[in-house]
């Protein structure tokens, strides 16, 4: 397994299948384009096998600290410690960015996002609750 930072357009086109929908080529150019915004990809044997987003945040008392986005393994390569190389690979870029964390959300029903984020360090804080707007 080899974890490579994506930063054109093409590479993340061709890890496209591991994300939840296609990738659009205008909001992934933006992605791509914008500081602090992050695309990893693990690749075993050349072929997209799985692959991490994560965004850092910055607030004005806190400082930085990284948002793991999106995890996405691809079913053939699950069950083999690439989702938690992933998020470990994150928090490595996260501490040398300057970050002073990383958090997710994830579904309190899923188990397997859980163990890997466990597993990769990650504690989980209990009684949190998750708000979200939709807009459009």
């Amino acid at each position: 397994m080899d974890i490579r930072r994506v930063v054109s357009l093409d590479p993340l086109l061709a890890a496209g299948h591991l994300f939840d929908d296609p990738p659009r080529p205008d909001a992934a150019e933006r992605f791509l384009a914008s500081e602090g915004h992050h695309l990893l990809v693990a690749y075993v044997d050349e072929v997209p096998a799985g692959m991490v987003t994560g965004v850092e945040t910055t607030h004005p008392d806190k400082g930085t600290e990284m948002f793991l986005y999106e995890l996405g393994v691809d079913a053939a390569f699950r069950g083999q410690g690439l989702g938690r190389s992933l998020v470990t690979a994150l928090g490595d870029l996260a501490r040398e960015r300057g970050c002073y964390g990383m958090w997710v959300v994830t579904e309190g029903d899923n188990a397997p996002a859980k163990a890997t984020y466990r597993a990769a360090g990650g504690v989980a804080e209990e009684g949190q609750a998750v708000l979200v707007w939709t807009f459009g």
